[in-house]
């Protein structure tokens, strides 16, 4: 059975890739140098503090924004088996799940596969479930199939014997405090706290809590309430439909950020 929080040596893990779409690329975490930071670099962070200062930690993130199942699979997957890490996250479905008429259960029959794929080239292959949707506005409507997905994705980390990164029960980012202003990617906290999540799942000492409760707030009006959706409507919504109308991606043109494993410099 997959096991969520499973404890393992500390030395176990001197290499990490992270595969995936925007979520693992990082997108609402930007960084001083202009690219994303997002959970999986803070991941690796927490991951390459539990080896010895003499020992080098190599992190490879393949993550682009925008990618569907079928090309995380053609061009992430087989660079992941290429590099054969010691721990490969994988996160991938999501922007599949969201398009209208997609299946989810078709969607879990070819993330399995890719799973196969992995489990066989490298370490340890940490999947990812979806959101609890229910308090986003834009995704509410979608609960159920991510749900139906979600508990695709654990029947196959139990085939597999993979442990479970559950951002379904991970109450902290159901706040909307975790999430960016296009209420689709996280926000920087909110990405601080998947990155301590997936560091007790390993069972890695953590240096704080994920589901810490968040600081008290005044409750909105519903003139601010309107207001803001009118806001998000002219800066996100207008513009993510003209990119579907126009056939692109948020990823046309981008490329993995970090696309070899490289030793990753400590603080």
């Amino acid at each position: 059975m997959a096991d969520d929080s499973r404890s393992r040596d500390k030395n176990a893990f001197g290499s990490y890739a992270a595969i995936g779409d925007s979520f693992t690329e990082g997108v609402g975490d930007p960084g001083p140098d202009g690219t994303y930071v997002g959970w999986a670099d803070r991941f690796a962070v927490l991951l390459a503090d539990q080896l010895p200062e003499h020992e080098a930690f190599r992190y490879a993130n393949l993550a682009v924004r925008g990618r569907l199942l079928d090309q995380i699979v053609a061009e992430q997957v087989p660079r992941a088996r290429e590099l054969a890490p010691d721990l490969v996250t994988f996160c991938a479905g999501g922007n599949d799940i969201i398009r209208p008429g997609t299946d989810p259960d078709d969607v879990a029959e070819r993330f399995e596969r890719a799973v196969a794929d992995l489990t066989s080239a490298v370490g340890t292959v940490m999947v990812t479930t979806g959101f609890d949707t229910r308090d986003v506005p834009v995704l509410r409507h979608l609960r159920g199939k991510i749900a139906t997905y979600t508990a695709h994705v654990r029947a196959i980390a139990d085939r597999y014997d993979c442990p479970v990164l559950d951002l379904w029960s991970l109450r902290s980012v159901q706040d909307r405090r975790a999430w960016d202003g296009d209420r689709l990617h996280l926000s920087p906290e909110g990405h601080t706290r998947v990155a301590l999540r997936a560091a007790q799942v390993l069972g890695l000492p953590v240096p704080a809590d994920p589901d810490q409760a968040w600081p008290p707030v005044p409750p909105r009006g519903s003139l601010e309430v309107r207001r803001d959706n009118i806001q998000w409507a002219r800066e996100y919504l207008v513009p993510w439909i003209g990119r579907r109308l126009r056939g692109e991606s948020s990823g046309d043109h981008v490329e993995a950020k970090r696309p070899d494993l490289m030793p990753l410099q400590r603080a």
